[in-house]
């Protein structure tokens, strides 16, 4: 079987309250290390068989299509995840 990973993430312009949300929580656990976070989407797309160009493009088209919003996403990478991720 076959994965492909697209990710999504808000555009740099658009507020993003849960990354927000979570910036503000860090501290109280004791994590001090990160001055922002951004929260996005992932997505794992499985084929039959290795991954393909064609099951490529097609993740592609459905990252531009369907799994993102255009107007306030970009999707930032679609790949074919290697064997033991």
């Amino acid at each position: 079987m076959g994965r492909i990973i697209v990710e999504v993430m808000p555009k740099p312009e658009i507020l993003d309250p849960q990354g927000k949300a979570v910036m503000g929580a860090l501290p109280r656990v004791g994590v001090t290390a990160f001055t922002a976070v951004r929260q996005g989407k992932c997505f794992y797309l499985d084929v039959d068989g290795k991954v393909t160009e064609d099951d490529l493009a097609q993740a592609r088209q459905a990252a531009e299509t369907i799994l993102s919003n255009p107007i306030i996403e970009d999707v930032v990478r679609v790949e074919a995840m290697s064997e033991g991720e």
